[in-house]
């Protein structure tokens, strides 16, 4: 079995440091089992899904080892009630000391799974807070805080401004073959849904 890395545990959730270039969940077939979903279910014997990153974004994620601490995480997240802090490093020398990106997103159905900028009615808001921490040559390591949870959101909001995440190989326009995308899940914060206490969850970037 494939370990986790796991952060920290308590009775009702886990919190994992996954790694890039893992699913979250198990796609279709059985050479998509592997996730972290699947080894939680192994190491836990049972696990439940609370929400998902990419398959190429490395950093937190959390499982939920009991349904009611599902249905209360999802609720923590879908009503905003999680802050969530993302590092990046991006193209070019992203200029300002920080700004704000509103622009609303759809998946791009001929070129699933990317998504794109688009006004439609199928498009949904899309709100990312973006902050500069470093410049590194002609790159800029970056703060990203989504303010909603779309699909390919922090990737698709960098490119729009001209910065592509380095190792992007959909939206990155340098992209040639690097091992990874430069994206990490740094930070959790939110109340604990049964103790009631606020906790703070970090990885450290490993790039």
């Amino acid at each position: 079995m494939l370990s986790l890395e796991i952060l920290y545990e308590d009775d009702w959730f886990a919190v994992i440091n996954k790694p890039a270039n893992c699913l979250s969940v198990p796609g279709r077939g059985a050479d998509k089992l592997d996730s972290i979903l699947h080894r939680a279910e192994c190491q836990f014997g049972e696990a439940f899904v609370i929400h998902r990153l990419d398959e190429a974004t490395s950093g937190l994620i959390l499982v939920a080892k009991t349904h009611e601490c599902q249905k209360r995480m999802y609720a923590n997240f879908r009503d905003r009630q999680v802050t969530k802090e993302y590092r990046a490093l991006v193209r070019g020398r992203l200029l300002g000391a920080r700004g704000e990106v509103r622009k609303p997103l759809r998946c791009d159905w001929p070129n699933r799974p990317r998504q794109i900028v688009c006004t439609d009615e199928w498009s949904k808001d899309s709100v990312t807070l973006w902050e500069p921490i470093a410049y590194e040559g002609n790159h800029t390591r970056v703060r990203l805080v989504p303010f909603t949870g779309r699909s390919h959101q922090l990737r698709v909001h960098m490119q729009s401004l001209g910065h592509g995440i380095v190792g992007d190989e959909f939206y990155d326009s340098q992209f040639t073959d690097e091992p990874r995308l430069l994206l990490h899940a740094y930070r959790l914060e939110f109340q604990h849904p049964f103790t009631k206490a606020w906790v703070a969850f970090v990885a450290p970037c490993p790039f």
